[in-house]
């Protein structure tokens, strides 16, 4: 029993991980072609921060060996629905499975995600050590032994995030003052929504007639369906993308944060890195934010068509405006852009690059919401070639 289920879970893992490299054969080419050379030079550094680390006091170098450690398990939390599917958890849980064959099972999948890291790890240590730079030599035995345990602690934050993932939640017991089941009663709001969208053709028309007849019931009637159409939005786009394991929320939430920390270091422009990588790294992040927005608005859209279809609901303008409010959190990122740049004295940037590079990011953003019908490559061109353009545009902010 133990050797199947270990077999069945690595089985399963590599099905997965195909599947994974299917999904990105289409983007892989492009990302190569734009970004091979940063591609190799990351390849050269990963092992930097673990080496680099002990050469400084203990409490940077814990912060960049916790960092380093994260970031090696960190494909193994984003690829656990993957390597572990909720259906299979939900078969595979009354199994008479050991526990021993299952921590077992988690370390061997974990360990075909670290593996290749685990090996790239070995050539950019090895180009470190071809290098020997100066502030290698007096450390290089514990700069060896942090990188490895880094390596080694990433490898059981992984299995224990693929036990965790395994685990069944304890029920709880009941609270003392919970009330006591009764009937459902829809919130007033909900209550409202229903009304304004259950009317019936006559009740339209005569609430037209009333609107062309006067200008203020024009704007009551429109500013009740607005209320109408943001209650339903909140319901059946804002909520779902939070409930349950949907991660869009938090994705974005992410996303945003990227690109305003981006855009706020860019212009900071500290001496230790060069600005042109914070302008790439906010052009990529700013692109990627309403990429991932409008996929995931596309992708609930096609799953409440078949639902709403029957709903006396004006659903085409419900989904217009899902559509347009992927262009908000790009719309805040490029509004902080502007305020940092064009609202004050140039402090050693060109105007002239700035407005350029907001133009450029508003015509690439609202390009990616209104191209809905490209290919899945044309999208990915799409998006790589604004990227390359942004940076491109970026890179001539402080020269």
């Amino acid at each position: 029993m133990k050797t199947s289920y270990l077999r069945f879970r690595l089985r399963l893992a590599r099905h997965a991980l195909l599947q994974f490299s299917v999904s990105l054969g289409s983007s892989l080419e492009y990302i190569l072609l734009g970004f091979a050379p940063v591609l190799f030079g990351l390849l050269a550094c990963i092992a930097l921060p673990g080496l680099f680390a002990a050469t400084l006091p203990w409490p940077q170098a814990l912060g960049l060996f916790g960092g380093q450690t994260l970031l090696a398990s960190a494909p193994v939390w984003l690829l656990r629905k993957r390597l572990h599917p909720a259906a299979v958890l939900m078969w595979s849980g009354p199994l008479p499975v050991p526990p021993r064959a299952r921590w077992l099972a988690d370390a061997a999948v974990a360990a075909m995600i670290v593996g290749p890291l685990g090996l790239a790890y070995a050539i950019s240590t090895g180009i470190w050590l071809y290098q020997w730079p100066d502030w290698l030599s007096p450390v290089a035995p514990q700069a060896l032994l942090l990188t490895a345990a880094s390596l080694l602690l990433a490898w059981l934050l992984s299995t224990l995030t693929l036990a965790h993932r395994a685990r069944m939640p304890a029920a709880r017991p009941p609270r003392r003052r919970r009330p006591a089941p009764t009937i459902y009663r829809p919130s007033r709001p909900a209550r409202a929504a229903a009304r304004n969208a259950s009317g019936t053709r006559a009740d339209l028309t005569a609430a037209q007639n009333a609107a062309l007849a006067t200008p203020a019931a024009a704007a009551d009637a429109s500013a009740a369906g607005l209320a109408t159409l943001g209650y339903f939005w909140r319901q059946l786009f804002w909520l779902p993308f939070w409930r349950a394991e949907n991660v869009v929320g938090i994705q974005q939430t992410l996303l945003l944060a990227g690109a305003i920390a981006s855009i706020g270091v860019w212009l900071w422009h500290p001496p230790l890195v060069p600005p042109a990588l914070w302008g790439a790294c906010a052009a990529l992040t700013t692109m990627l934010l309403t990429d991932r927005g409008d996929k995931a608005v596309a992708e609930q859209i096609a799953l409440l068509r078949p639902t709403t279809a029957c709903w006396p609901l004006d659903t085409a303008q419900l989904y217009r405006l899902a559509i347009l409010f992927t262009l908000l959190p790009a719309a805040c990122v490029l509004a902080w852009f502007a305020a940092l740049t064009l609202g004050r004295d140039a402090g050693g940037y060109s105007q002239t690059v700035a407005t350029v590079w907001l133009c450029c990011a508003a015509i690439a953003q609202v390009a990616v919401v209104a191209l809905r019908g490209l290919s899945t490559r044309g999208r990915v061109g799409l998006v790589i070639g604004a990227i390359l353009i942004l940076t491109a545009i970026g890179s001539e902010l402080w020269n």
